[in-house]
């Protein structure tokens, strides 16, 4: 019986002291495991995998394989797995989300279940939140992994080179950031040959800070994408002409819904501004989309809290992080209208590729887990999308940290001017402080005060994010003070009295050495020696003032931000103290404080005078609760929308996947075939008279197909004469279905003769691919602008979810009648005249794009839709057009068949 069958049985207030009963199993071999040689320990992989491959399988080997990595570990690192951390890696290994502390060392609990499932070969996925803490984690816990002889691999946004991405992934276990598993897996799904993938599947992924993953970025589309020809003078234009539009008279704002909506007056003025008669009418109606844009670039995305303006470029600032997302850019022309705002350099607008929600991606795996140290508000969240349970870790040693009432000030000026008394009373006591802001801003602005009074402190923002390791390790020392936007440095403990490895890192570079060869680990070594003592008596000196003071200086629309900030202090027993300090100026007071709150605060009180009031510390908890449920619908709707979406592209996928696995498209030349003879002939020849045919349009439509009656037979012994004869003298539709399908199937043949099975076949798949991809790309472009006007059938008391389901359906049996048209024209029409030629395609089709360049992305569209990453690909090259199409009018009828206009198919 599996060990874990108690566990499983066990119900929600029981699983904690269920996997709690398991550790002394463990406990129980670590003597055996500790009178093990190197060899002896490391042999003991090889054991496993013989055990997995004789029918054992990863629950039966769970209680030895902790053991064996336990002992690994504190070889290699110096490290030993504490009990708790034993709890942490079972819940992970089961699939659930494992609530654990801030430093109660969830990286190390890793290593636990990242082993066992790696054992079995198929690969594990660990998922950090930036490149810095994947590198990190694979090299610092990827030695354990090694030195037991399990490969591991590194996944960075930078290496474009698919052996090499491919080789990370072919490894037992693979670390990387959430954007860069999902980018592969849509680039993977864009590959023109299996050898391109790299991938390799699903089975199993451990998530760490789940909640800032799967919650907090959820409803971040992951797009590949493609530049469109966009003037940027028209953005310019808009950025002008909202300038002078006003508040309130031109057009209202909702900041609480992020919605901006032009009035009257305001349409009016524009239209007088740009001399149109119309800015809604056809020829007008992409204006309507620039004036949103310039708008919401006005009022909602603000500088210095939103994005920063850096040599030029326009930078987005992560709310969550406070971090600069490097290469992202908004979608829905929100980035290019922010550039024109600000008078930089505007960029071109993208088509969507590819893309996927996170929601989407995370549940392509088999098995999913994840860690965090704050997930239990989320609960419900990650019970009801990803199906999975949070189970609480207990501390390693008794929570002892206090945290205080909130201080709630009439102003801004009033909360900055105690925030920065408080800080300077603490940093005299010699108390390191960490202050938590929420911009970019608010940060700076406090840096300033700080500086007036003499503070020496450390900043840390969007601005100086790639110093932020290095700061945070050095936060705990007495007096220190350090300034961060919201989370920054998550994932680095604040060791009280100062981390003494980036000490002794920090002066061997300074001395010349580079810390990656022997000589510079070697110098890291007699430098320990020195700083290994003197942080262990500044962290005494700083645990008995008190231990690391975290403020607040305002509260995060979500608790659980919040609750990280606070979990920075009192790790593994520490002491510490946490307070907020609010003013009813703060955005969150601002949108949401009630009359009743107000009138409390409005009594004649002093600005820098605070007060401490259930009532208003309820209200602000009922706030966030509000924020926190729009949020989760949010979410929500987007994955209700986004259903649809991943349902085509998961049969788009499958389609693509069966190609590059050598599926045989000669039936589907068939079904294709049968399915254009008979359009035909229901368009042009419906009547049961056949006199009332129009056989000339038949010709034109199926002409354009293949060479009609060219080859009338497989033996080719009918002329075109005779056959046209045969088509005139039928007296049925089935009679005529019969002649023209089998003139087709003898075309088809005569292609396949003269190319050879074998070239014909490969021809097949790579026109079917490419017409694939190219189709796909125009049905993401058609779902995109269906998806921006579908709120509008609520006027028409339709329900908009329902309508999109229902027209999406539609659009994708559109989608899948052009596929098979255009795969039967251009298998039947293609001209091969050299071995290569036959093989690249390229030449006679519109071909995709180049490789992805590193760069573009957005982050968050337009105010009220999801946020979006992208990347950026050049802009795709056209197809070669026919020289007797070139003078064809551009809005007539492509004579490709399309059924587009010209200028919008072979002519753009």
């Amino acid at each position: 019986m599996s060990v874990f069958s108690r566990v499983l049985r066990s119900g929600e207030g029981k699983k904690v002291k269920a996997l709690e009963a398991i550790v002394p199993d463990i406990n129980a071999l670590s003597d055996v495991t500790a009178a093990l040689s190197d060899e002896a320990l490391r042999a003991k992989t090889v054991e496993f995998r013989n055990r997995l491959d004789n029918g054992e399988d990863l629950d039966e080997l769970l209680v030895e394989a902790f053991a064996v990595v336990r002992e690994a570990a504190w070889r290699v690192i110096g490290q030993r797995h504490y009990d708790v951390q034993l709890m942490g890696g079972m819940a992970l290994h089961l699939g659930w989300v494992a609530e654990m502390r801030t430093g109660e060392g969830k990286t190390l609990v890793s290593t636990l279940p990242a082993y066992l499932n790696g054992l079995a070969g198929r690969g594990v996925h660990l998922c950090t939140v930036n490149d810095y803490l994947a590198s990190r984690d694979a090299e610092w816990m990827g030695q354990i992994h090694r030195w037991l002889g399990l490969s591991v691999g590194l996944v960075v946004p930078d290496e474009r080179d698919r052996a090499a991405k491919r080789a990370a992934y072919g490894a037992d276990i693979t670390y990387g950031t959430n954007n860069e598993l999902g980018f592969d897996y849509l680039r993977d799904n864009m590959a023109m040959s299996d050898d391109e993938k790299a991938q390799r599947g699903h089975a199993f992924c451990i998530v760490d800070e789940v909640d800032s993953i799967l919650i907090d970025e959820a409803r971040t589309p992951l797009i590949i994408s493609g530049r469109l020809a966009e003037a940027a003078a028209l953005y310019q234009r808009f950025a002008s002409v909202v300038r002078g539009l006003n508040r309130e008279l031109h057009y209202e704002v909702d900041e609480e819904k992020s919605i901006i909506a032009p009035t009257e007056d305001g349409v009016h003025a524009v239209e007088a501004a740009l001399g149109v008669d119309n800015l809604y009418d056809q020829v007008s109606a992409n204006l309507v989309h620039q004036l949103h844009a310039a708008l919401k670039a006005k009022e909602l995305y603000k500088r210095d809290r939103d994005y920063i303006v850096v040599d030029g470029e326009v930078r987005i600032v992560d709310e969550f992080t406070g971090r600069v997302l490097e290469g992202r850019r908004w979608s829905d022309g929100i980035h290019q209208a922010v550039e024109a705002k600000e008078g930089v350099s505007v960029r071109e607008e993208n088509q969507t590729l590819a893309t996927i929600t996170l929601q989407n991606y995370f549940r392509l795996y088999e098995k999913l887990s994840g860690m965090t140290g704050t997930a239990e508000t989320e609960a419900a969240e990650l019970a009801g999308i990803y199906g999975l349970q949070v189970v609480p870790i207990p501390t390693n040693r008794p929570l002892i940290r206090s945290d205080k009432s909130d201080l709630i000030f009439k102003s801004e000026a009033g909360k900055f001017a105690a925030v920065v008394d408080d800080i300077v009373e603490r940093r005299d006591a010699g108390q390191p402080v960490l202050v938590g802001t929420v911009s970019v801003e608010n940060s700076e602005r406090l840096s300033r005060e700080l500086e007036k009074r003499g503070v020496a402190h450390e900043v840390l923002n969007a601005k100086q994010h790639f110093r932020e390791a290095e700061v945070v390790a050095q936060a705990g020392r007495p007096g220190a003070v350090t300034v961060a936007t919201n989370m920054a440095g998550r994932g680095v403990d604040i060791l009280l009295g100062g981390n003494p490895e980036n000490l002794a890192e920090r002066e061997a570079r300074a001395g010349g050495f580079d810390t990656a060869t022997p000589e510079g680990e070697a110098k890291i070594a007699e430098l320990l020696v020195k700083y290994e003592p003197e942080c262990s008596a500044l962290g005494e000196e700083v645990r008995a003032n008190g231990g690391l003071y975290v403020l607040g200086t305002e509260r995060h629309e979500s608790r659980r931000i919040d609750n990280q900030l606070r979990g920075r202090s009192g790790r593994q027993g520490d002491p510490g103290e946490s307070r907020f300090y609010l003013s009813l100026e703060d955005e969150l007071m601002r949108l949401f404080a009630s009359d009743t709150m107000r009138g409390v605060m409005d009594r004649a009180l002093p600005e820098d005078m605070p007060i401490e009031s259930k009532m208003v510390t309820k209200a602000i908890e009922r706030a966030q609760t509000t924020v926190e449920q729009k949020n989760a619908e949010a979410r929500k709707n987007v994955l209700k929308y986004d259903e649809v979406m991943n349902e085509q592209r998961n049969v788009i996928y499958r389609r693509r996947d069966g190609l590059l696995a050598d599926d045989d498209l000669r039936e589907g030349v068939l079904v294709a075939l049968g399915m254009v003879v008979d359009g035909a002939i229901e368009a042009f020849c419906a009547s049961e008279l056949p006199e009332e045919w129009d056989l000339d349009a038949l010709r034109v439509e199926l002409d354009s197909y293949w060479p009609l009656g060219a080859t009338a037979t497989d033996d080719g012994d009918l002329s075109q004469e005779i056959f046209w004869t045969a088509i005139v003298s039928a007296r049925s539709t089935d009679q005529l279905y019969e002649l023209l399908t089998a003139n087709g199937m003898a075309a088809y043949k005569a292609r396949e003769a003269e190319l050879g099975i074998e070239a014909m076949r490969e021809v097949e798949r790579q026109v079917m691919l490419r017409i694939i991809d190219q189709r796909w790309r125009e049905h993401l472009y058609e779902m995109d602008h269906l998806r921006e006007g579908i709120h509008l059938r609520a006027m028409g008391q339709r329900d908009p979810a329902t309508e999109w389901k229902r027209e999406g359906f539609e659009l994708f049996g559109q989608l899948d009648d052009l596929i098979s048209r255009d795969f039967l024209r251009y298998v039947m029409r293609i001209r091969v005249t050299t071995t290569e030629e036959v093989t690249q395609p390229t030449e006679v089709i519109a071909s995709g794009p180049e490789g992805p360049v590193t760069g573009a992305a957005a982050v968050a569209a337009a105010a009220g839709a999801p946020a979006q990453v992208e990347e950026s690909r050049p802009a795709t090259q056209a197809t070669k057009v026919n020289s007797e199409w070139e003078k064809t009018p551009r809005n007539s009828p492509c004579p490709c068949g399309s059924g587009r206009k010209f200028k919008q198919c072979h002519g753009g």
